[in-house]
């Protein structure tokens, strides 16, 4: 059974019916409908939410059907709201590693994904303090691109900034030296608030340091400055061209995790453009496609302008 036992597998079909058993449709956005005949939410409302096929969530309930991913556990975890405690349960169970606090994997808390569920008219999303996405919501992905399809190092935008010029093409130009300078000293802050042999942010800045003279560069200026709580963008959409906005952020008590959503600047003809994001639809701004086996939590499927 791919390295789990029969017992661990009608163990975790037993607690993940248990957990989307507890769950009203209102706690994660869907109406309740007429004729609902069952407690918490359908199979098929959470394999929608965690982005699984229906068949695949069945057969896991009832005990069977292949090993889940990392990816998959993660969104199953985001999908049924789990405390911290209980996405650990659930990866203990399926005999997969829990992941650190930090990573592409981290444990959303389900009040930050509370919020986000209620931001739907807005582009919205959940990141590390090392600029990792954790989840995004449909407008999201259609102002700044899929995300969930990134593994390891690149998993950071950070990263990917210094080491990609694709990552880029969502900012103007002019903007790009103010950018870079802003992502390290976030960088920096952000590093400092974690342990000093966090391996993570360290492994992070070293690879960064090595492949890269303009990271290094501005490093070597040892700016601080912690993302403030409002900052003003210029984003470039493929389809929409040029569109301002405030991006403002909500932090996680320990500062790991930053809720982000996106306003029209004032002045600008921005709030117009914004609306359009719902009708041009998932467009690739920066980012590959990524495919329905890949994508994790949070992010209804990709949808075409």
């Amino acid at each position: 059974m791919n390295g789990m036992s029969a017992v661990k597998y009608a163990e975790l079909g037993a607690f993940l019916r248990s957990r989307r058993e507890r769950i009203r449709p209102a706690d994660v956005g869907l109406p309740a409908g007429p004729r609902r005949r069952v407690p918490g939410l359908r199979r098929e409302e959470v394999a929608h939410l965690a982005g699984a096929s229906v068949d695949y969530y069945n057969e896991l309930e009832r005990g069977a059907g292949s090993q889940p991913s990392e990816q998959m556990l993660a969104a199953l975890a985001r999908a049924l709201r789990l405390s911290g405690d209980e996405r650990d349960y659930l990866y203990r169970i399926a005999d997969r590693p829990v992941p650190v606090q930090g990573g592409a994997a981290s444990h959303v808390h389900p009040g930050m994904l509370d919020l986000l569920g209620r931001l739907d008219s807005t582009p919205a999303q959940v990141i590390t303090d090392l600029h990792v996405t954790l989840v995004q919501n449909p407008l999201a992905v259609a102002l700044l691109g899929d995300h969930s399809g990134f593994r390891g190092p690149r998993a950071s935008l950070v990263h990917r900034w210094f080491t990609e010029p694709d990552a880029r093409r969502l900012y103007p130009e002019d903007d790009h030296e103010e950018k870079s300078r802003s992502f390290v000293a976030d960088l920096r802050a952000a590093a400092g608030r974690r342990d000093a042999d966090d391996a993570e942010a360290g492994a992070l800045i070293r690879t960064l340091l090595r492949v890269s003279p303009e990271f290094a560069a501005l490093w070597a200026d040892h700016d601080v400055a912690f993302r403030r709580r409002e900052d003003r963008k210029r984003l470039v959409h493929p389809t929409l061209g040029l569109i301002e906005v405030n991006c403002l952020h909500l932090f996680s008590e320990d500062g790991r995790q930053r809720l982000l959503w996106f306003t029209p600047a004032v002045g600008t003809d921005s709030a117009g453009l914004l609306e359009l994001l719902s009708v041009v639809g998932t467009q690739e701004v920066v980012e590959p496609t990524v495919s329905a086996a890949t994508r994790t939590a949070g992010t209804s499927p990709r949808r075409r302008g």
